[in-house]
């Protein structure tokens, strides 16, 4: 995390430095540490996986569900990457509009599990 977190204020640091020179390039140099970034967040991909394997393992849960909850991991965190991005750039309309297709997206991903919990619920009920 340390490494991370230098990463990413040294890469900052640089870009306010170089916003003043060349605003373009400031641009980059953010897109580059970002993407940097990722990567040492797709090497904890590996870690997460392996732990909702043991979950998946332990109980008795669908894998379809396991699925889903990594898409909207994944749905997150790449909406919430373009967007930040996009805010950094100066355009926060296009940002909003990336969070609003995410929120929908991570809605549109997870209605077969809102409704296999209400088909619980109804059971439980005894409706």
């Amino acid at each position: 995390m340390i490494r991370v977190a230098l990463i990413g204020i040294v890469g900052v640091l640089m870009a306010l430095q170089l916003k003043a020179l060349k605003p373009d390039y400031s641009v980059w140099l953010c897109l580059g540490v970002s993407l940097l970034i990722f990567s040492f967040v797709a090497e904890k991909l590996s870690v997460i996986l392996e732990g909702l394997e043991a979950v998946q393992n332990c109980l008795p849960l669908k894998a379809g569900y396991i699925q889903t909850l990594m898409k909207i991991i994944g749905i997150t965190y790449i909406a919430e990457f373009a967007a930040d991005l996009c805010k950094d750039a100066g355009y926060q309309t296009v940002a909003g509009q990336i969070q609003i297709f995410g929120k929908l997206s991570v809605l549109a991903v997870s209605i077969p599990i809102l409704t296999a919990l209400l088909n619980t619920i109804q059971t439980f009920l005894g409706g």
